[in-house]
């Protein structure tokens, strides 16, 4: 056993060096979904939050709450949700997406667009307090306001967009739900990983396994270091 384990590293190893084309290939298509999914939750999310952040009306509480239940959102169920929207016969059947990289990028989207909201709503809402006197002074109100609260608060929402990225980057159950893990089509390393060890196909799984805990490590490593940047910033 041990030396079966030991040989599956080393074949692991050997994908990874050796530039394997299917392993590449699963590499760069679960990257193309996991970027486009987080441009998309940053184009929508970051405004989104910032408003939330500095403007006041009847059922923002409320919405704070629902926005920061929806950054828990199971997976499984944001899956199942797109599914029944995407499939023949639900209100978006009719462009056929279901079991198409666009539908795990739109599954991807809604994991992460409650993150950057949420968290891009108490990065504006910390800035608002401290500067909104100035800010108001100067005529920046409402959304004349956000784009300066986005860029004085980059560095923290570059921290934000990271945790996005993290979270859609190891997700397994909505894609695999909406993209059906279809060989050289819908696979990405998670949902590769998944079905490559129920089949006993330790080597690709191990090799996706250190290359997704290779990424992670350069999403914290990237994320600690904005972090210390805005403390700079900041003193």
């Amino acid at each position: 056993m041990a030396t079966d384990i030991v040989s599956a590293f080393a074949t692991a190893f050997g994908l990874i060096v050796g530039l394997d084309p299917t392993f590449l290939a699963v590499v760069a298509l679960s990257l193309k979904v996991t970027l486009s999914a987080l441009v998309l939750a940053a184009v929508a999310g970051l405004p989104l939050g910032a408003l939330l952040g500095i403007t006041r009306f009847p059922g923002r509480g409320a919405t704070i709450v629902v926005v920061n239940t929806l950054m828990g959102l199971p997976p499984v169920v944001a899956g199942l949700v797109l599914y029944l929207l995407l499939s023949r016969s639900g209100p978006l059947g009719g462009f056929g997406l279901l079991f198409t990289p666009g539908a795990m990028i739109a599954a991807q989207t809604l994991l992460i667009l409650p993150i950057v909201v949420a968290l891009t709503r108490q990065t504006t809402e910390d800035l608002w307090g401290e500067y909104g006197e100035h800010l108001r002074s100067i005529g920046l109100t409402g959304a004349r306001a956000v784009p300066t609260l986005l860029w004085d608060g980059r560095f923290a929402l570059t921290t934000a967009l990271l945790a996005g990225f993290g979270r859609a980057s190891a997700e397994v159950g909505a894609v695999l739900i909406v993209g059906g893990n279809i060989a050289g089509h819908t696979r990405t390393m998670t949902t590769t990983i998944a079905l490559e060890t129920s089949k006993g196909d330790l080597a690709l799984a191990l090799g996706l396994g250190i290359a997704l805990v290779g990424l992670t490590l350069a999403i914290n490593a990237v994320a600690f270091s904005a972090g210390r940047i805005a403390a700079r910033h900041v003193g």
